[in-house]
C-alpha cells in the first residue's frame, strides 16, 4: 500500500528525480529567459535563441554535441551576471513560471515516497539558483545541481561543479555514502539516456517520457516506462498547500553555492500506468 512506511531498522532509503522533462514539462533554467530579458540580464536576440533552445529541447531533436554547444553558449552568456539579481528574479518569477508546468504525476511520486519514508533528492544539470527554488517548492530534501565559480557577487563563467551524466551518478553515492541509503533499494526517474549512469546506480530505474535512447535502452533492460502529461498547479492540485514565502525562496537558494542560472542544461519497454506504478513504489 502507498502508506505503507519503511522499516526504519533498515537502511534509509531515497528517490531521486531528474527535473527537466520529469517533474517539470520543460527546461527549468530556459524558462526563466524573459525574467531575465525584463530584468536586464539579456537582450532580445537571447530570449529567441533560448527559446528556439526551448523548443529543440522539448522535440527531443539535441544531440550530445548540440547541447554542448549550447551549453557553452549559456555559460558564457551568464559571465558577469550579479548573483543576488538573479536569485531575486527567480524568487519573484518562481511561482509564475514553474507551478504551471509541474507534472501531477510527478507530484504524486514525490508525495507517494515521502509517505513511504523516503527522501525525495532533485539531481538536475541546471544552475543551483533555478534548482534550489524548485526544490523547496516542491518539497524535495535535497538538490544536485550544477555551480558556476563566483567573484566580487559575479558569475565568471567557470564552472566549479557540473551536474551531468556520469556526476550525477558520483553525487549519488556520495549522498549513498553520508546518509547511509541503500542504493539497492532506492529509486530514480530521468527522461534522458545521458542520465543512464544514474539510473544504473539504484536498484528501482524508471524512464520517464524518454528520449528515443533511452526508450530504447529501457526495453532492453526492461525498466518501466512511465508517460507523464498533465501540468498542475500545486495549489489547484492540493489547494491547502502551503507554499514557501517569496523571502523564504530567496533565503533557500542563497544556501547553496552559485550555480550558471542562465543555463548548464543539457538539452519502449513496459508502458505501464501511473497508477500501477504509484503502487507498486512501497517495495
Amino acid at each position: 500500500m502507498l502508506g505503507t512506511v519503511e522499516n526504519h531498522s533498515l537502511p534509509r532509503t531515497a528517490a531521486f528525480f531528474d527535473l527537466d522533462k520529469t517533474v517539470i514539462a520543460k527546461s527549468s533554467t530556459l524558462t526563466f529567459s524573459k525574467s531575465f530579458y525584463q530584468g536586464g540580464l539579456i537582450n532580445r536576440r537571447a530570449v529567441l535563441r533560448t527559446a528556439y533552445a526551448q523548443f529543440v529541447f522539448l522535440a527531443g531533436g539535441a544531440d550530445h554535441d548540440q547541447m554542448e554547444r549550447m551549453r557553452e553558449y549559456l555559460s558564457a552568456l551568464c559571465r558577469g551576471w550579479n548573483v543576488q539579481l538573479v536569485r531575486e528574479i527567480v524568487a519573484e518569477t518562481l511561482h509564475e513560471l514553474i507551478d504551471p508546468i509541474i507534472y501531477d504525476e510527478a507530484a504524486s511520486l514525490i508525495e507517494a515516497h515521502h509517505t513511504a519514508g523516503r527522501d525525495v533528492v532533485i539531481v538536475s544539470t541546471s544552475g543551483a539558483e533555478v534548482v534550489e527554488p524548485i526544490g523547496e517548492l516542491l518539497g524535495a530534501d535535497r538538490v544536485v545541481a550544477t555551480r558556476m565559480v563566483v567573484e566580487n557577487g559575479a558569475f565568471t563563467g567557470e564552472v566549479e561543479y557540473y551536474a551531468y551524466g556520469p556526476t550525477k551518478a558520483e553525487a549519488i553515492k556520495e549522498l549513498a555514502d553520508s546518509e547511509g541509503y541503500d542504493l539497492s533499494r532506492c529509486y530514480a526517474y530521468s527522461d534522458s539516456v545521458t542520465d543512464i549512469p544514474m539510473l544504473e546506480t539504484v536498484g528501482h530505474p524508471h524512464a520517464v517520457n524518454p528520449d528515443r535512447a533511452l526508450r530504447r535502452e529501457a526495453a532492453a533492460r526492461d525498466w518501466p516506462v512511465l508517460t507523464f502529461d498533465r501540468p498542475v498547479r500545486l495549489k489547484q492540485r492540493v489547494p491547502a498547500l502551503s507554499m514557501p514565502s517569496r523571502p523564504a525562496l530567496v533565503a533557500a537558494a542563497a544556501v547553496g553555492a552559485a550555480a550558471a542560472t542562465a543555463g548548464l542544461v543539457w538539452l519502449a519497454g513496459r508502458r505501464r500506468e501511473t497508477g500501477v506504478r504509484l503502487a507498486q513504489v512501497q517495495h
